[in-house]
């Protein structure tokens, strides 16, 4: 865990958590990717950014998450990275063993994954967002194995995981009949954003109209019972936008747990989607594959 590189892009309440976990934890270095300016709207889901009136002068998130970071554990090295991420050579990313994206668009997110998928190294790549009360990971380790304990014996296993551009193809009347109705939800707003060319989060309820429309859509296209997209939780979502704390809390220290098992290679990873909704506290994992890739 010592010797691990992780590399951290989009710099929100959830994101914010994750950091702080795996900082604790010890790893060897966290690199910090978000030149968006700290704003009073940065301040309520994220702990790192201190209240401070006038002292930010125009630091961007990823300055001022990396000065509260270092105070939690002087041996990890935190540093920042500017620039769009969607930019950097393939290159780059084979300094870490990690990479986590939050607040990217769907072509960034696929285009940074299939980068990481490109080098001669694994390298875990993970997606997470949170609309207010409910919150979405994902997980892509590739090829991948592990070691685990079974009664008194260690035994080792194999998982093979498709990229984020396969698991979202994958038609949605080849899924099991109960996949959770926020990965639907979810995969609408996404493409309502990447069709609008908004970013992550931008959406309101002032888009109710054209997401109803791109959900009958997409349900008519993969024959699927509009019921399975509830008017009522895509209206949370368009309405709730900004991160809710506690479920920042809870998908954070989520992700920082797989992050750990991910780079130790020990204990039964999560496969491949993770959704949490605080109205009723559950918290669901969907495996989102293709035939090739389901274990």
């Amino acid at each position: 865990l010592s010797k691990s590189h992780i590399l951290v892009c989009g710099l929100k309440g959830t994101v914010a958590e994750f950091c702080k976990n795996i900082v604790l934890a010890g790893v060897g270095s966290v690199t910090l990717v978000d030149d968006r300016v700290v704003t009073d709207e940065s301040l309520p889901a994220n702990f790192l950014i201190l209240p401070h009136e006038n002292h930010y002068n125009g630091k961007t998130l990823a300055e001022v998450c990396c000065d509260s970071l270092k105070e939690f554990n002087p041996m990890v090295h935190v540093a920042v990275e500017t620039g769009d991420i969607s930019t950097f050579g393939i290159e780059f990313f084979e300094k870490f063993d990690a990479v986590i994206i939050s607040c990217c668009s769907l072509g960034k997110k696929k285009l940074i994954n299939q980068k990481c998928r490109k080098l001669s190294k694994r390298v875990a790549f993970y997606t997470v967002e949170c609309r207010g009360s409910c919150g979405e990971m994902f997980v892509d380790l590739q090829d991948y194995k592990y070691s685990k304990k079974k009664l008194e014996e260690t035994i080792e296993c194999q998982i093979e995981y498709p990229s984020f551009e396969e698991a979202i193809s994958v038609p949605w009347r080849a899924l099991p009949r109960r996949v959770s109705k926020l990965y639907f939800a979810m995969r609408v707003i996404e493409q309502f954003e990447d069709v609008e060319g908004r970013n992550p989060g931008e959406t309101s309820i002032a888009d109710r109209l054209g997401v109803l429309k791109l959900r009958r859509e997409l349900c008519e296209t993969n024959s699927l019972d509009e019921s399975q997209i509830p008017d009522a939780l895509l209206e949370r979502l368009l309405t709730d936008t900004r991160e809710f704390p506690p479920v920042c809390a809870i998908i954070g220290g989520i992700l920082g747990q797989e992050v750990i098992k991910a780079i130790s290679g020990k204990g039964d990873p999560l496969k491949n989607f993770f959704f949490f909704d605080a109205m009723d506290g559950k918290g669901l994992i969907e495996d989102i594959s293709g035939p090739s890739t389901r274990s």
